[in-house]
């Protein structure tokens, strides 16, 4: 497998387990109430902390970025599959996806914006160089 195939692998699960942290987070779950609340429905979750709240929102940008990200590199890995500036945008997605996370949960949000950016223009260069 090439490095842009193990990105996507590696990205997908950074995916899984912000989605899954995220929930935790929000239901509390380290709290026997917080436990009971994740196994169960969660019809009756407590209100969201701003840090539950940032860990949401990071795992939903992330999902959606990702979504993005696994189209471009297998479109780019079916075209080419050694191609240098795919692997590259690919690896700056991921290095930058790895800031992203702390930075949101910590609320620093010009830098959050800033790291976003510079894993857009990730995908950007991998798109580039499938068109």
């Amino acid at each position: 497998m090439n490095i842009t195939l193990n990105l996507v692998l590696y990205m997908a699960i950074v995916t899984w387990v912000l989605v899954l942290l995220a929930s935790l987070i929000r239901a509390r779950a380290w709290t026997p109430l917080g436990l009971m609340l994740a196994f169960g429905n969660r019809d009756t979750l407590p209100e969201a902390s701003a840090l539950a709240g940032r860990a949401e929102r990071t795992a939903r940008n992330t999902l959606e970025n990702f979504v993005l990200f696994a189209a471009i590199a297998l479109v780019a890995h079916a075209l080419s599959p050694a191609n240098a500036q795919v692997a590259q945008g690919a690896q700056v997605f991921f290095l930058a996806r790895l800031v992203f996370v702390p930075v949101y949960y910590i609320g620093l949000p010009f830098v959050r914006t800033a790291v976003w950016l510079v894993s857009v223009a990730g995908l950007g260069m991998m798109l580039a160089a499938v068109l």
